[in-house]
């Protein structure tokens, strides 16, 4: 996966995007930290909470299916992170929902959580880095999130 970052300025933007990973075409070199993030938000502006995770779980491992990316104890499909990510993203929008355009939300929601590394405040390595996170939901064990509502998370202040 890049670090690089792309702009989408656009809603053709994300939708092209969109298109690419649903058809599994996206090259792997564009399949990022924001393009997941932004695929994300796409499917939480369309569905509830729980349907954006099944969809973005299904999607994600498809993909890597299609890219020939195996799950295994260390590397491919993680659930855990793909549904501490869905959530961040529907806790932002939960709380930030402006009337802004996808785009403009897209490129707010990426700078808000640029860094990689926010699940290790709530996971410990171990955990995070085990089995049972990779292959299924697990609960933090450092910061636990809090219901706002039933389709979101915060965290405790």
């Amino acid at each position: 996966m890049s670090d690089e970052t792309k702009d989408y300025k656009t809603e053709a933007d994300i939708k092209s995007l969109i298109t690419e990973f649903e058809n599994c075409t996206l090259p792997h070199s564009e399949w990022n930290h924001q393009a997941h993030l932004t695929v994300a938000l796409w499917y939480l502006n369309l569905y509830d909470e729980q349907e954006a995770i099944n969809r973005v779980r299904q999607g994600i491992q498809r993909y890597n299916e299609a890219m020939g990316i195996k799950t295994t104890k260390d590397s491919g499909y993680h659930d855990t992170l793909t549904v501490f990510w869905v959530r961040m993203v529907s806790l932002y929008l939960s709380v930030f929902r402006e009337k802004s355009s996808i785009a403009e939300s897209a490129i707010v929601i990426f700078n808000a959580y640029k860094d990689k590394y926010l699940p290790f405040q709530y996971y410990s390595r171990d955990l995070l880095m085990s089995w049972s996170a990779r292959s299924g939901w697990v609960e933090p064990d450092l910061k636990p999130f809090i219901w706002i509502n039933r389709n979101c998370y915060r965290t405790p202040t």
